[in-house]
């Protein structure tokens, strides 16, 4: 080995020393990013390549600051969606009717035809919208789509929220109708899903789960879970205003989640749930994007069931803003992910 390569050598290793000596005394300067133009990415189908494309999401920085005003901007938006519901029933031959379980509304959501293998299976879902929007029927999609492609029967939890309640009145509400699911299901055939709020409600209700001593369902599907609700994370800084659908940390999701939290410590693992313990999950599949402000924390979860020695499953769809997989049941990457989770809780269930 010649001088000049081991002097190169040392000095390598002595600024790497430095480095890890240095570690955590001071803040290091951000990294300075020019603007840059992002094509919509090609590999993917042209319907996605159109979601891609759109522009950022009409009243992404919206304040609201009470439940009242939250409430009366969630109806607005839920009769838009409730309007496409009949359609995407009829496409997906799956019926869905309103209950209600131990005192909380459900919605219970029916293939036409249940795969054999999934007769004696059922999943639980919680919906999403930042813990204020979707009530009622508009909260379904996700589950309309999991018991169409998936041939699974789905109760959809209709979560109380604000002004009716705030926290932790929604995890409260799954947590009952989960304790009610395990009276006539065993475990092993139960699966508990659901995206960004509800992803964050589904890690949420397994910490809750554990505190009480019941027993965990066979498998879960946090999708792009809001799983820190304070501003940690890479993606927030890497994909503000350029996932079209969240936009920024501090738009209407962080708005919302803030009056749901009514004062409560945001760093709450039942707010949080990526601060808390996650020994003893179940099995868990997460899905996101590359562009989803969510990516960071659906990773870091990703790696914190790793650490815990739970079995996870990350899988991550090109050019995809926040939970823009399952924006249109119609698109092959929907059908692609609903699949693949479909497949994950096959493993899982009835073992």
């Amino acid at each position: 080995m010649n001088a000049a390569r081991i002097v190169g050598i040392a000095l390598f290793a002595l600024a790497g020393s430095h480095c890890f000596a240095q570690a955590g005394s001071a803040p290091h300067a951000p990294l300075q990013v020019p603007a840059k133009s992002l094509p919509v990415p090609t590999d993917v189908s042209v319907g996605m390549q159109e979601i891609i494309a759109a522009p950022l999401r009409p009243g992404w920085n919206d304040l609201w600051k009470t439940g009242e005003e939250w409430r009366k901007a969630a109806n607005i938006a839920a009769a838009k969606t409730i309007e496409t519901l009949p359609a995407m029933r009829e496409r997906l031959h799956v019926t869905v009717k309103p209950s209600v379980v131990d005192g909380v509304r459900v919605f219970v959501v029916t293939p036409d035809v249940i795969s054999p293998e999934h007769r004696d299976k059922l999943l639980l879902h919680v919906h999403g919208g930042c813990y204020e929007l979707s009530p009622g029927e508009a909260g379904t999609p996700e589950a309309i789509m999991m018991a169409g492609l998936g041939h699974f029967k789905v109760i959809s939890v209709d979560y109380r929220m604000p002004p009716e309640a705030y926290f932790p009145g929604a995890l409260d509400d799954a947590m009952t109708v989960y304790k009610s699911v395990l009276k006539t299901s065993e475990p092993k055939n139960v699966a508990v899903f659901g995206t960004s709020a509800g992803g964050a409600l589904v890690l949420e209700m397994m910490l809750r789960a554990k505190q009480l001593g019941l027993k965990m369902p066979a498998a879960i599907a946090p999708g792009t879970p809001m799983s820190d609700v304070t501003k940690t994370g890479d993606s927030f800084y890497t994909n503000e205003m350029v996932d079209n659908v969240l936009v920024s940390r501090d738009g209407f999701c962080d708005a919302a989640t803030k009056v749901y939290a009514h004062g409560h410590d945001l760093k709450d693992p039942l707010l949080s749930p990526v601060y808390g313990d996650m020994h003893g999950f179940p099995p868990a599949i997460l899905t996101t994007g590359t562009r989803d402000l969510l990516l960071s924390n659906t990773v870091r979860v990703h790696r914190k069931l790793r650490q815990a020695g739970v079995e996870a499953q990350l899988e991550v769809y090109e050019g995809q803003s926040h939970a823009q997989y399952s924006r249109d049941d119609r698109l092959p990457e929907t059908r692609e992910a609903f699949g693949e989770i479909t497949a994950f809780f096959d493993k899982h269930l009835g073992q």
